[in-house]
């Protein structure tokens, strides 16, 4: 009678959650809201400004700069909604919008325990296809960035920018050059995290610092970044 009991009780707290009444998160039960993951994401679609230099993807990010992100998968579960969301080698992917899966408060379901990861909003600057980026535009993607993290948190109000870091796997033999009408140098490489406060500091970074150039230079990259994030001091 009572396993009985407790089959029956499980089939209710299922059948809750699937009609998108979902219990309590608990910190390792695997799975987020949605609806919070919607809203933290929406105000960039919504943004009105200039943004034709950035991006906004969902992170999953490690706590702990020794978890892995290999295997991670990131799902997005509801009653009439099922739909993978790859995650990139920085743990970003994108974000879907959508209503249905907002109304049913669907579930954003990790296949590790969610207390070991953080989950945000992770803005960087769109990568061209050449690896060929003007100066000045860089300049003002970071501007862009800044003024949009302005517009959702007031503690940046008192960052600048100070530049951009380009971000590639570890084991990568990538460069990046900024040239000028005298001279041409390659950024010094160093081992660091994709976006600052990450704990995953396991890529080959190389950051490009605005007072140390003039505005109009080129800056090369031979190889596709993993991300293109603003430095911000």
């Amino acid at each position: 009678m009572k396993a009985a009991r407790r089959s029956f009780l499980a089939m209710l707290l299922c059948a809750a959650v699937t009609a998108g009444a979902q219990p309590q998160a608990t910190q390792d039960s695997g799975w987020v809201s949605y609806r919070d993951a919607y809203r933290a994401m929406v105000p960039f679609a919504k943004y009105g400004k200039a943004k034709n230099f950035l991006q906004n993807h969902y992170q999953v990010a490690p706590k702990d700069g020794t978890q892995s992100l290999e295997g991670l998968r990131l799902t997005l579960t509801g009653r009439t909604t099922q739909l993978n969301l790859p995650l990139d080698v920085t743990g970003r992917t994108t974000f879907p919008l959508l209503k249905a899966a907002y109304d049913e408060n669907a579930l954003l379901v990790l296949n590790r325990k969610v207390s070991q990861f953080t989950f945000q909003p992770r803005l960087s600057i769109v990568a061209r296809v050449d690896g060929l980026y003007e100066g000045q535009d860089l300049r003002t993607a970071c501007a862009q960035a800044l003024q949009y993290l302005r517009y959702t948190d007031a503690s940046y109000n008192s960052r600048h920018c100070a530049g951009v870091r380009f971000a590639f796997l570890k084991k990568s033999d990538a460069a990046v050059r900024v040239r000028d009408p005298e001279r041409e140098v390659t950024l010094p490489p160093e081992e660091g995290p994709a976006f600052d406060g990450d704990a995953n500091a396991g890529f080959r970074v190389m950051v490009y610092r605005f007072a140390d150039w003039p505005e109009r230079v080129q800056v090369i990259s031979q190889n596709a970044p993993v991300a293109i994030a603003p430095v911000l001091d």
